[in-house]
């Protein structure tokens, strides 16, 4: 066992746990953020899909020791309220069937709009690539990408303040 610092959701864990661990289970069984869904166990379906310094990763096969001193979001991460673009352009598509697959997609989706902010539909089919839904739901979860991106861009952004110097 080896002790390991990671952050995760913006607060500091220390994990005394196996260095081969799967980020996964450390999220999930000793932080206790379930979110983060148990697909495959190979990185091929995108359930386990959280973001590494804001790079999405497939948490069931990267080893804890590799996160240590990183920043980890989880799908809890992204918002607190559920009230981050993604997430309310998925309700407003009603994209979710099972909903298994719904936080990876999520998370892969905002890392997208991070990096392109107004993606086309080969962009998303692109980043979403991986991200494996069972119940088919493609078309939806482009379209709530699509929408995300719309609103995204016409949030107004907090101003950049510039101190005000006082005359001498």
């Amino acid at each position: 066992m080896s002790s390991v610092k990671i952050t995760i959701n913006n607060q500091a864990h220390t994990f005394d746990v196996e260095p081969d661990m799967p980020l996964l289970w450390a999220i999930r069984d000793v932080v206790g953020l379930t979110g983060t869904k148990f697909g495959c166990g190979i990185a091929q379906c995108g359930a386990c899909t959280v973001h590494l310094d804001g790079t999405p990763i497939r948490s069931c096969s990267f080893p804890v020791s590799a996160a240590a001193g990183h920043k980890i979001t989880t799908i809890e991460g992204i918002s607190k309220n559920g009230d981050h673009p993604v997430q309310k352009a998925w309700i407003e598509h009603q994209v979710p069937q099972c909903g298994y697959c719904q936080s990876g997609q999520i998370m892969s989706a905002v890392a997208l709009l991070k990096q392109t902010p107004k993606p086309t539909d080969a962009d998303i089919d692109a980043a979403m690539q991986g991200n494996i839904c069972r119940c088919g739901t493609y078309n939806r979860i482009r379209e709530a990408i699509h929408t995300a991106s719309a609103e995204m861009a016409t949030t107004p952004k907090a101003p950049k303040t510039t101190p005000k110097i006082g005359k001498r």
